[in-house]
């Protein structure tokens, strides 16, 4: 087995499925089953989600709202994400704790990477709602951030595409995959990754990323066992 602890990162988006908004309860059920079944073989998982399947802060902005209070209220959108992911794991007997990133308990313990050691090491399922608590961060950068924090060897971003292309492969049919790409590569390509500052932070601290399709039942499973899924990102 290659790895021992990873950061799983979903963007809200995906947790709706079909749906385009909300919460789709297969699509909650299928993401559930299959970090269980990573959980299985031993390997220790933290998770951060978006929020954009309810609230995503810039298009609030755009709505009128104060970019702060916007991105306020994206944080708690991933509050919300965090707990239903969190209770569809505990429903395929997968133990997991949500940690946020601001106070509100009772809803879930405020973090501290101490907490959050403990309990990947009982190997608890351990989800970081709230982003980074701060506005103007987007929830791929606290997925960098918390990957660092909890020394995870590696993060993994699932997607509804199967890895890095030259350009969007939803929009441009000419567009070709990566197998591997670095980082410096992204940044001058523009590809639309992780931004600037999740990028950085991955970068500057050795931490190698892997874009996926977690739509793909098995595919997390395939990813940490070493088989070539997705784009490898250095």
């Amino acid at each position: 087995m290659q790895y021992k602890r990873i950061l799983l990162k979903l963007s809200g988006e995906s947790l709706a499925g079909t749906r385009g908004r909300g919460l789709d309860p297969a699509c909650l059920e299928s993401y559930a089953r299959q970090v269980h079944e990573v959980a299985r073989l031993g390997i220790e998982i933290g998770i951060v989600v978006g929020g954009g399947n309810i609230f995503r802060g810039l298009g609030g902005t755009r709505a009128g709202v104060d970019r702060v209070k916007g991105d306020q209220m994206g944080m708690l959108a991933t509050v919300i994400n965090s707990l239903a992911l969190g209770a569809a794991l505990e429903n395929e007997g997968c133990p997991a704790r949500v940690l946020t990133a601001i106070r509100m308990e009772p809803v879930g313990e405020f973090y501290s990477r101490e907490r959050a050691m403990e309990y990947l090491r009982a190997g608890v399922v351990t989800l970081f709602g709230g982003g980074t608590g701060n506005p103007f961060f987007t929830t791929d950068t606290a997925g960098s951030l918390r990957a660092i924090e909890i020394g995870a060897d590696l993060l993994l971003k699932g997607t509804r595409v199967d890895g890095v292309y030259t350009a969007d492969p939803e929009k441009d049919p000419t567009a070709v995959k990566f197998d591997r790409v670095s980082f410096d590569e992204i940044y001058r390509r523009g590809l639309k990754v992780m931004d600037l500052t999740a990028t950085a932070l991955c970068k500057e601290n050795g931490l190698p990323l892997v874009v996926f399709n977690m739509d793909v039942p098995g595919n997390l499973k395939r990813v940490v066992t070493g088989e070539n899924v997705g784009t490898v990102v250095y």
